[in-house]
């Protein structure tokens, strides 16, 4: 009788996978790599260059890839400057370094030696959300390999509150590989387009952005897990880097809206702000948490302004 019963999750995991299987080709047949391969210790790190001039790196945010940065934004920076999007490692087509979980520093590590890789100069370090934080880490702990940060609705430091449902059983080290194959195999479309847009409020999501971006990368199930583990360890990672801000020397531009529910701009933004007089922040009145897209001017001013602030030596 028990084995009967056992026998009905069992059978549901396995044609899971199978379907998930045959879900992660169709996405990586519709969504492929844009980009090129550079390989930093044994790992593959994608990424898309557009644009001579300059350089500026671009970090994509949590539940993402560098489609994020190149629906739009990549090409508009690419008139001024040399640009390159990078995959953060398990999203898009960056190896993942290990089971569990890349730190914000592993991570900046392996963008930082990739882009020296690349021969990029000292470049512009721009993230958005999740991205910035890891564009944080670099600053923090490799400043001798950028010229300036932008910092795009980014978190900085720490506060009150948990994780949701989803990242807490996603990380789990047993509920997350038992609960992922189900998510990849049987998450709807229509879920993950409305997931997309909540993620604009209260702005609408941009014409074409959902047929660009490949959300259903994200929905892999090595993305899943390395995409949960990051935001399960980020609260601790950022209690460790926040102690070596007043380190930082570098000029620093950042761009928030004042309705950004996800990351909140007094907690983080402001409050960087209020700490190093080198920082300017540009608040934008009744923008949601992707400004990068709702209002591109703002950030590409901040781009402008801190590679300006760079080569002044300000």
């Amino acid at each position: 009788m028990w084995e009967s019963l056992l026998a009905v999750p069992a059978l549901g995991w396995g044609l899971s996978h199978l379907v998930a299987t045959a879900r992660e080709r169709r996405a990586e047949r519709d969504f492929p790599p844009e980009g090129d391969f550079v390989t930093v210790s044994g790992s593959r790190v994608h990424y898309v260059q557009r644009g001579s001039g300059p350089d500026v790196v671009l970090i994509h945010g949590m539940s993402g890839n560098l489609r994020d940065m190149t629906f739009q934004f990549v090409d508009r920076l690419a008139e001024r400057y040399r640009v390159t999007a990078f995959d953060r490692p398990g999203m898009g087509y960056t190896d993942r370094l290990h089971d569990a979980g890349e730190t914000l520093v592993e991570q900046a590590a392996l963008l930082s030696s990739a882009a020296r890789r690349l021969g990029l100069e000292r470049p512009v370090v721009m993230g958005q959300s999740y991205g910035g934080s890891v564009a944080l880490a670099w600053a923090v702990a490799f400043p001798e390999t950028l010229s300036a940060l932008v910092l795009t609705a980014s978190p900085s430091h720490p506060w009150d509150g948990g994780m949701s449902r989803l990242y807490r059983v996603n990380s789990h080290p047993l509920w997350g590989p038992l609960a992922i194959p189900f998510e990849a195999a049987w998450v709807t479309r229509a879920f993950v387009r409305r997931a997309t847009a909540s993620v604009f409020a209260p702005q609408m999501m941009p014409d074409g952005y959902a047929d660009h971006i490949g959300a259903a990368l994200t929905v892999r199930r090595r993305a899943l897990r390395a995409n949960a583990l990051h935001r399960w360890g980020l609260l601790d990672q950022i209690r460790e880097l926040e102690p070596r801000y007043a380190d930082l020397a570098m000029p620093i531009e950042m761009v928030h809206g004042t309705a950004d529910d996800t990351v909140f701009i007094d907690i983080h933004s402001a409050r960087l702000a209020d700490r190093l007089p080198h920082a300017h922040l540009t608040v934008l009145e009744g923008i949601g948490h992707m400004p990068h897209h709702v209002r591109q001017g703002a950030v590409i001013e901040a781009i402008n302004r801190a590679h300006a602030r760079a080569s002044s030596g300000v």
